[in-house]
């Protein structure tokens, strides 16, 4: 079954779009003419009432999409590795005594050294996806890596003793 968006037109209001999940739950996104958005969450014993609304200004809405945008993408990432032989996808926490903390992810030259890609860094709870070389490495980050499992372990090895 295809994922299922129903758009209602609202009269003086703005749009509303519904998302019904597998299990027959409903969330609706209004978005109001004069730019506001509120989520809705509808009642399960019945799909037509909103049991709840939450304003969500700008940026809320931006980090709730970021949220939710990041995790499919990590999803696909795993499932990717799950459908292709000998290739893998891992989290690795940079090392707090890294010789590539406070440095840029082009330092590493990883994808060079070990044959493998740095797919994204998760930092703060945000993931940072496709990292360009000039994104600096922090205390805190996970890399998410796909390889081979040598050039995943070839990764770690990079992020905790440098090139040697």
């Amino acid at each position: 079954m295809g994922i299922r968006i129903e758009k209602v037109d609202l009269p003086g209001i703005g749009v509303r779009h519904d998302l019904v999940t597998v299990g027959g739950r409903r969330i609706s996104v209004v978005s109001h003419r004069d730019g506001e958005r509120d989520l809705g969450v509808f009642d399960e014993d019945d799909p037509d009432r909103c049991r709840d609304t939450i304003p969500l200004s700008d940026d809320e809405a931006a980090a709730l999409a970021d949220v939710l945008g990041a995790s499919v993408m990590l999803s696909r990432l795993t499932s990717l590795s799950d459908d292709t032989a000998g290739l893998y996808t891992e989290q690795i926490a940079l090392p707090t005594d890294s010789p590539y903390l406070n440095h840029t992810l082009g330092d590493t030259k990883a994808r060079t050294r070990t044959h493998a890609s740095i797919v994204a860094i998760m930092r703060d709870g945000v993931v940072i996806p496709s990292p360009t070389p000039t994104e600096p490495l922090r205390a805190g980050d996970v890399i998410v890596v796909v390889g081979t499992r040598e050039g995943l372990d070839g990764v770690a090895r990079l992020l905790a003793n440098g090139p040697n």
